[in-house]
């Protein structure tokens, strides 16, 4: 069956540095572009990044471009987003997301491009 698993998650101070991973099972991930999105208290899920399945195309959202990088290894199964000089703003629950397509599209952050889920990692970032 197909499943992601998100990790990495943790409490850290503003302008700190997270990794992310999402280990992705029972499919071939290569043929797939992946998705970060995060859904913070109140809030609604919305859409942080995008990479294609050869890491040709990525795309980013403009709250937090400059500051993570999305990054994949097909042959290790995994999806990563690096993040950079955190803000109490990015707090929220983290989860990746299987693309039905191969590419990223223009509307990339629209949930209905995806059709499996991580259960999501927590992100805090308070002093």
């Amino acid at each position: 069956q197909v499943q992601l698993v998100e990790s990495g998650g943790d409490l850290v101070q503003p302008g700190g540095s997270l990794r992310l991973s999402c280990a992705a099972s029972g499919f071939t991930l290569a043929y797939y572009a992946m998705a970060w999105f995060r859904q913070a208290p109140g809030k609604e899920r919305e859409g942080i990044s995008c990479i294609s399945s050869n890491s040709g195309i990525t795309r980013y959202a403009a709250s937090v471009k400059g500051r993570v990088t999305i990054s994949r290894d097909n042959t290790k199964a995994t999806v990563y987003l690096q993040m950079n000089s955190l803000k109490p703003e990015d707090t929220a629950v983290y989860y990746c997301a299987r693309s039905r397509r191969e590419y990223c599209s223009g509307s990339y952050s629209t949930r209905s491009e995806y059709d499996y889920w991580g259960q999501g990692t927590q992100v805090t970032v308070s002093s």
